[in-house]
């Protein structure tokens, strides 16, 4: 088992502090749910973890091996972003083995869920379809962790509810923390519950917590 130990994040921009003190961790066999309004910092806390954004301080570590940089992420933490990131011009076919093993490559060219884009570019991909292969490609990527920022964003329940098993299924092997706005979809599949709320990172039991902080109405 491999540990994902997030500690100390705090970020200000023009003064205004965003996170304060976070502490999160998540370990191989797990989906840890991240939750929290527009605007929380959610996006920004998953890029520290990830490396392309930094705090005004952090201490990241998988395992014992302390994280300074984003190459000492490889092939321990990828990263779904919110913008789409394929290049336009090359087959979704020869991306896979460009962000996957040969075992998890030989998993996506038999998934049914991608099969019909494999022949195609990114540019003669819808929205939805891009999101798709997007998802696909960082959650069966060569990485020990996985962070995903609204992977359900534009994606039918049907196609939600598909790759909602295969993040249960990949997260056997992996360390996964999902962001997404449909909350329900991420209680669904998650162990641990965090909410981003005030700039502070809470660890949330029930759906009750979730109304007492205000992110969901009383009356559900």
């Amino acid at each position: 088992m491999s540990k994902l130990h997030v500690d100390s994040i705090t970020k200000s921009f023009d003064e205004k502090k965003i996170l304060r003190d976070i502490y999160i961790s998540c370990e191989t066999g797990k989906v840890v749910g991240l939750l929290g309004r527009n605007g929380s910092g959610k996006s920004t806390l998953l890029k520290i973890i990830f490396g392309t954004e930094k705090g005004d301080s952090q201490f990241i570590r998988v395992d014992d091996e302390v994280l300074q940089n984003q190459t000492d992420r490889k092939g321990k933490i990828a990263y779904l972003p919110q913008h789409f990131f394929l290049p336009k011009g090359i087959k979704i076919k020869n991306l896979i083995p460009l962000f996957c093993n040969r075992e998890n490559s030989d998993k996506l060219f038999e998934l049914n869920l991608i099969k019909p884009f494999l022949n195609e570019t990114s540019r003669n991909l819808s929205g939805g379809e891009k999101k798709i292969v997007e998802v696909l490609l960082i959650i069966y990527s060569d990485s020990k962790f996985v962070l995903l920022d609204e992977p359900f964003n534009g994606l039918s329940p049907k196609i939600t509810t598909e790759i909602q098993n295969i993040i249960k299924e990949q997260s056997k092997h992996k360390g996964i923390i999902i962001s997404d706005h449909r909350y329900q979809e991420v209680l669904d599949i998650s162990d641990d519950i965090y909410l981003l709320s005030d700039s502070y990172l809470k660890q949330i039991k029930d759906l009750k917590e979730l109304q007492q902080y205000n992110y969901l109405p009383k009356s559900i």
